[in-house]
């Protein structure tokens, strides 16, 4: 008996860790570069990361479910939502996320460290007609607003496009850039 309450409890202490919720926060204290305030949380139960920019008008909101491997980014002064899928060679690992921010923060680099890696997406021009294929998660956020799908563009694509493009930057890992007419206007 002493056995199983013993090991129920040490299953307990590794478990909970790896099911637990966590919230990174970030503030540009200065703002020189205008990024306010970004805060990131993680829902591993859910396998959901949610990251809220707030910076004005100039605002977004980002969910990456790793479940489904969609993202989905809320512009608010475009008032528009753009999926796209995971790029899980660049983008961090769920479980990745805290300790990438812990580093970052400890080793003093924020936004002073080594550039964060890229991605480039092309948005798609017309609208999706059914967000449930991209799970409860970004079907609830991006509901009632025009979403548009938009697919990674390769480097031999980036070096002839020639538009503007709206960058998001994650916390100094990844930046994630969506170009496209319906990103431009």
């Amino acid at each position: 008996m002493k056995f199983t309450i013993v090991f129920a409890g040490l299953l307990g202490v590794f478990l909970a860790p790896a099911l637990a919720n966590y919230n990174i926060n970030v503030n540009d204290d200065n703002n020189n570069a205008g990024s306010g305030q970004q805060s990131v949380s993680v829902n591993n139960e859910h396998n959901v990361a949610n990251v809220d920019n707030n910076n004005g008008w100039d605002s977004w909101n980002s969910i990456w479910d790793y479940g489904n491997g969609f993202a989905a980014t809320r512009l608010f002064q475009k008032k528009t939502c753009i999926v796209h899928k995971m790029n899980k060679e660049v983008m961090p690992s769920i479980q990745s996320l805290d300790a990438l921010v812990k580093e970052k923060k400890l080793q003093g680099k924020g936004p002073g460290g080594p550039p964060p890696k890229g991605l480039m997406y092309s948005v798609n021009p017309n609208k999706v007609d059914d967000l449930s294929k991209f799970g409860k998660n970004i079907a609830n956020m991006c509901r009632g607003i025009p979403t548009y799908m938009a697919e990674e563009m390769q480097e031999a694509s980036l070096f002839f496009y020639s538009g503007t493009c709206y960058t998001t930057s994650v916390l100094w890992i990844v930046d994630i850039s969506f170009c496209g007419d319906t990103v431009e206007n």
